[in-house]
């Protein structure tokens, strides 16, 4: 990889994974930090929608009127108060969202985006928790191909 001046890395497409947990928006800020640390840099957002893979519930969530706009809706202004209102003047963020299995698409688009860093949080301790997004850091670790920033929640509490 090509070395920037002051030995820092040259990452230039920073892709920040989000669940809307509290860990996740702690991390938000070192995918700022590693933005603003490298002004040619992009960042980006992506937030991905589990697919539910219960027919009966399919069914039940698309009979409910207009589902798919109310839902874009509540994620758009989760954004906006959570990270977009959070960002430096003059940074911009490129919004993405996917349905599907998180890890797989966190690393599809990671590899179609040709990201160089992804940041992202890990949930605590308890066994429910490290089933749902620990295990999805873990699987990006182990499988992707860019340098990978995990946050654990461990680390924001010794920092309050």
């Amino acid at each position: 990889m090509e070395q920037c001046p002051n030995n820092s890395t040259a990452f230039q497409k920073i892709l920040f994974c989000t669940d809307f947990s509290e860990n996740a928006d702690f991390s938000f800020s070192f995918a700022v930090d590693a933005a603003q640390r490298r002004p040619e840099s992009e960042l980006f957002l992506l937030h991905v929608v589990p697919e539910s893979e219960a027919q009966f519930w399919k069914s039940y969530v698309y009979e409910i009127e207009d589902v798919d706009n109310k839902a874009k809706h509540d994620i758009d202004l989760k954004i906006e108060q959570t990270y977009t209102s959070r960002l430096p003047e003059g940074m911009d963020l490129t919004v993405e969202f996917r349905i599907g299995k998180d890890w797989q698409e966190i690393l599809t688009f990671a590899k179609g985006n040709d990201i160089d860093l992804i940041v992202m949080g890990r949930q605590g301790h308890g066994s429910l928790q490290k089933a749902f997004f620990g295990n999805v850091a873990e699987k990006i670790v182990r499988k992707a191909d860019c340098a990978v920033l995990v946050i654990p929640l461990t680390y924001q509490q010794k920092k309050k």
